[in-house]
C-alpha cells in the first residue's frame, strides 16, 4: 500500500524533481517487480585492486532501460536517489547507511527518469514502511566555477545522448579494460569514480565521459556531501580525468563529513594552487583545479530536508 508524501519545500537549488515525485507518488507508475535481497560481500581480484558489485545499472537512459540491477544499496542510497538530495540532507538512523541489499526492479516501457524516483519512493513505503517529511535548513552551497587561467576540458567527440556506460564490475562482467595508464576505457558517456592502493597509498581517479559542468557538480556534491552547483558558464560536454588522494576513512574518495570534511582540503577561495607534475597528495579540491581548471566558491543557501520517522530495517518478502 503507498504511503501519503508531504510537498516539498520548494527551494531554488533542489531539482525540481524533488517536489514533483512527492506530489505524484499516488498517480505514477510503479516497478512491475522488485527482488529485494541482502548484499553479497565484495570481491576482491588483482591483488591490489579491489572491486565491488556497487552501484545502480541500467534504467532509463541505458542500454537496458527495462531494468535496474542495484548492488550493496543502502536505503540511505536509495533515499537519496528517490528524493534527488544529498546524504547531508536526510535526517534519520545511522542504520539507513550500514543495511545493504541487492536489488533487481523492472521498469515499466517508456517510463522515464522523474517517473522512477517516484517507483524507488513507492518501494521505499511499500517494502520498508518507510514513512518521512520535509524541513528546510540553511547549509554551506558550492558554485563551481572557472579557475584563474580558465578551464583545461577537453571536449567529447562521443554522442551525449547515447545509452550511458554502466560501471566497471567485477566477474561475471570481468574486470574493465584499461588504457595505458591504468584508467578504464569508457566508449559510452559516464562518470564514475575508482579507488586504488598505489606505492605510496590511496589513489582516486574521477573519470568522465560526455560529461556537462552541470553533471560533474552533481558528483563532486556526492564526494564532498554538500550541495555543489554549476555556475561556470560552459555549455558543452567534456571527457576529462581527476587524480587525486581520497581520505583513507571513506570508500572511493567521499562521500565527505558534510561541511567541512576531510576531502575539503584547500580552501575554496584560497589562493590558486601552483601546477604541479605530480599529483599525489591532492584532495579533489586541489586536483580540481590544478587538472581541470576549476573551482569553488562557497555561498549558503536554504536547501530542503527529509526527516525520516519511521522505517524497518528488513523489507518484507519478495
Amino acid at each position: 500500500m503507498r504511503q501519503p508524501y508531504s510537498a516539498a519545500v520548494p527551494i531554488a537549488l533542489v531539482c525540481g524533481a524533488l517536489a514533483c515525485a512527492s506530489a505524484n507518488a499516488a498517480d505514477g507508475p510503479t516497478f512491475e517487480a522488485a527482488s529485494i535481497k541482502p548484499a553479497a560481500p565484495p570481491l576482491t581480484f588483482r591483488g591490489d585492486r579491489v572491486m565491488f558489485r556497487f552501484g545502480r545499472r541500467g534504467g532509463p537512459g541505458t542500454a537496458d532501460p527495462g531494468r535496474i540491477t542495484w548492488n550493496n544499496a543502502s536505503l540511505m542510497d536509495i533515499l537519496i536517489e528517490a528524493w534527488d538530495v544529498k546524504r547531508f540532507q536526510v535526517i534519520g538512523p545511522d542504520w539507513l547507511g550500514t543495511e545493504r541489499f541487492d536489488i533487481v526492479a523492472k521498469v515499466p516501457a517508456g517510463a522515464t527518469k522523474e517517473q522512477v524516483r517516484v517507483m524507488w519512493q513507492d518501494l521505499l513505503a511499500e517494502r520498508w514502511n518507510l514513512s518521512l517529511h520535509h524541513g528546510s535548513k540553511v547549509f554551506e552551497v558550492d558554485e563551481l566555477v572557472t579557475a584563474k587561467g580558465g578551464p583545461k576540458l577537453k571536449t567529447t567527440d562521443l554522442d551525449p545522448s547515447a545509452p550511458e556506460a554502466q560501471p566497471p564490475d567485477a566477474p561475471p562482467a570481468g574486470p574493465p579494460k584499461l588504457d595505458k595508464n591504468g584508467i578504464p576505457e569508457l566508449n559510452a558517456p559516464g562518470l564514475f569514480m575508482m579507488q586504488t592502493m598505489g606505492p605510496n597509498g590511496l589513489n582516486a581517479r574521477m573519470i568522465g565521459k560526455a560529461q556537462t559542468m552541470a553533471q560533474l557538480a552533481n558528483r563532486l556534491g556526492d564526494q564532498l556531501n554538500r550541495a555543489v552547483v554549476d555556475k561556470t558558464g560552459l555549455t558543452g560536454t567534456y571527457d576529462f580525468v581527476v587524480e587525486f588522494t581520497p581520505d583513507p576513512g571513506s570508500f572511493l574518495g567521499g562521500p565527505g563529513r558534510g561541511p567541512g570534511g576531510p576531502l575539503l582540503g584547500a580552501p575554496r577561495d584560497g589562493p590558486e594552487i601552483p601546477g604541479a607534475s605530480d599529483p599525489s597528495g591532492l584532495t579533489l579540491i586541489g586536483a580540481l583545479q590544478q587538472q581541470l581548471g576549476l573551482r569553488l566558491h562557497s555561498t549558503k543557501a536554504p536547501l530542503d530536508i527529509l526527516v525520516i520517522d519511521r522505517a524497518n530495517k528488513v523489507p518484507t518478502e519478495n
